[in-house]
């Protein structure tokens, strides 16, 4: 119903900056509300940010003042900006979004397929 489809990612340097993107597609939905998560090796998968359909942001306290999420809503895509990259940064990092299906009437959570971010020198 709702494919997640990612672009972004690669190696960049520390103190550098990477965006990534992410554009839903499919029929017969509406999106609530959309977001990056990440996963490193050896932790569990954590939230990033996440962005309303009114705008409304919410940031972990690890990337406050250094990512931006943002979407636009004319091209139907998200972007993550992520600045001042620090190697604890390096991680998988996941579309998120949360999407009201109109034939069931009810919320669901889907995922992207991932996309690989390494902050190293």
């Amino acid at each position: 119903q709702v494919q997640l489809v990612e672009s972004g990612g690669g190696l960049v340097q520390p103190g550098g900056s990477l965006r990534l993107s992410c554009a839903p597609s499919g029929s017969g939905f509406s999106i609530d509300v959309m977001g990056w998560y990440r996963q490193a090796p050896g932790k569990q998968r954590e939230m990033v940010a996440l962005i309303t359909t009114g705008g409304i942001t919410n940031y972990a306290d690890s990337v406050k003042g250094r990512f931006t999420v943002s979407r636009d809503h004319a091209v139907n895509t998200e972007y993550l900006q992520m600045n001042s990259l620090r190697p604890e940064d390096s991680a998988v990092y996941y579309c998120y979004a949360r999407a009201y299906i109109r034939r069931t009437m009810d919320q669901k959570d889907y995922w992207g397929q991932g996309t690989r971010v390494t902050v190293s020198s």
